[in-house]
This record gives C-alpha cells, structure tokens and sequence, in this order.
C-alpha cells in the first residue's frame, strides 16, 4: 500500500515549465509516480514566458533541491541550451522535454515525446511501421514524432506546419538521417493510414481542425497531442468517421514511465558518483 505523502523540508523538487501550463497532466501523474517509487520528491507547475526562461533555468540551477525539470511548449528548443549534455536524439531533433542533474551539477537533456507518442499509439492497438503516415506540427513535439515514427519505420512520413520555413527546416534535416522518405505535407489526409496532431490545436474551442477531417479515411488511425481536453475536436470528429485513435493523455501515460525511469537513473548515477 502507497504511503501517504507529506511536502516537507527535504522533499525534492521538479518543475515543469511552460506557457500557458494549466493543461498539464505531471505534477499530478508524476508526483504520485516519484511516491509509488519510494521518493520524497513532489512536481510543480511554472508559467515562464519566452522571454524569463532563461533565467529560470539558470536560477533552477543553483537551487539546491531541484533534480531535474520537465519541459512543455514553447520552451524545448532553448531548454537544450541549457544542458551540457545531452542524448543523440535530442540532439538530432533539437529540443528536449526532461533535464536531469549531471554529476557536477549541469543539465542532461532527453527528448521523450517522441517515444511517448508511439506508446499512445500502440496502447490503442494502432502499429506504425508501414504506414504512410501525415504528422501535423513541426515544433519541438512535432520533430520527436517524426524521428521517433521514422525509427519505426513508417513506409512515408510527410510533414504539414503552418509555419512553412519550419515545416521545411525540420523536412532538410530528417532527409539528412532518412532520405526521401521524408515529405512535405498539406492539410489533406487523403490516402494516409495514419494521421498525427502534433499541434495545440483543438485547445481552444475555437481553433480550426489541424487537418480536413471530412477527407480522413475510415481505416486511418489518427492520434493527438492534446491533454485537454481529453478527447480533442478533430478526434472526435475522427472517431464519428470510424478512425480507431489515441489521445494526449495516452502519450502521456508512456511517457510519464519514460520520464520516471530517466530521473530515477539520474538519481542513481548522482549517488555513484558521490560515493
């Protein structure tokens, strides 16, 4: 049985940083994971703007009792600035979503959305490999999906942003890894088995759908970013079309079991190393 837990002086701290942050599901989900571990360790949300990131992060890295901190839009690209080490993936997408503790006090950073969405994926009984697949959203969400669905070896991946110097910017540098198998994309999923929603949008209510929904196949599996709401507009609308789907909260709960084993991993090289 989960003992109860009790914030105290010696609790240990991770923030998890974004703007806006209302939406997030960690400090919940992962506190209780730290407790389920045996940590005295709890997750706290901060709204930082663009423009105080950068002094947080570097305040956070003289705060004693922070290990580590979590990372949400817009701010895992310049968090990666911030770390003195960090993973070939995260380094091959440029941004990150987790910073660790180095053993001489510096960040390590790891990209895990990537990952946490083929978990979402597959916990819904979709499978991406052969798949000519449509991923909406090259931010820093958006360029792990693509790694992490190109690793699994989807038969296409053709990429759509509104933002069309990043949605090329991201296509350059994939091609450098995966070659032709990288595209640019539109808004129309016509002929895609699956589609993925690396965007906000659907947040709000009234944002546009990230792709024609009316051209979505039956048999095409679509998958969301979105925590909240729980079931995004234009997943709705898929489901009402027969799609089979995952949702935010599917991604999340992969990667929140990702992110447990990064920082219990960071936490045990620590005490290797002061030993």
């Amino acid at each position: 049985m989960t003992q109860p837990f009790y914030i105290s002086g010696a609790t240990r701290i991770y923030p998890i940083i974004g703007d806006p942050i209302a939406q997030v599901k960690s400090p919940a989900g992962m506190t209780a994971a730290f407790v389920e571990a045996g940590l005295n360790a709890v997750v706290v949300p901060i709204q930082t703007s663009v423009d105080d990131v950068d002094d947080f992060i570097r305040t956070a890295g003289r705060t004693k009792n922070i290990d580590g901190i979590i990372v949400t839009i817009p701010h895992k690209f310049v968090s990666l600035t911030h770390c003195a080490t960090a993973t070939e993936r995260a380094r091959i997408v440029g941004s990150i979503n987790v910073l660790s503790r180095n053993a001489d006090g510096t960040w390590h950073g790891e990209m895990f959305d990537g990952l946490g969405m083929l978990g979402g994926i597959r916990s819904q009984g979709g499978d991406p490999v052969g798949k000519k697949t449509l991923l909406v959203g090259a931010g820093g969400a958006g360029r792990a999906i693509a790694q992490a669905l190109l690793d699994a070896d989807v038969s296409e991946l053709a990429i759509f942003d509104v933002d069309a110097k990043r949605r090329e910017e991201l296509i350059t540098r994939l091609q450098e890894f995966y070659g032709d198998r990288v595209k640019a994309g539109s808004s129309d999923p016509t002929g895609f088995e699956l589609v993925v929603n690396a965007t906000p949008m659907g947040m709000r209510p009234e944002d546009p759908f990230p792709v024609q929904v009316e051209k979505l196949s039956p048999e095409a599996f679509a998958a969301c970013v979105i925590t909240a709401p729980a079931v995004s507009p234009w997943i709705e609308a898929a489901r009402k079309k027969g799609c089979r789907t995952s949702v935010g909260i599917d991604m999340y709960k992969a990667e929140q079991n990702l992110m447990l084993k990064f920082f219990l991993q960071a936490l045990g090289n620590a005490s290797t190393a002061s030993a």
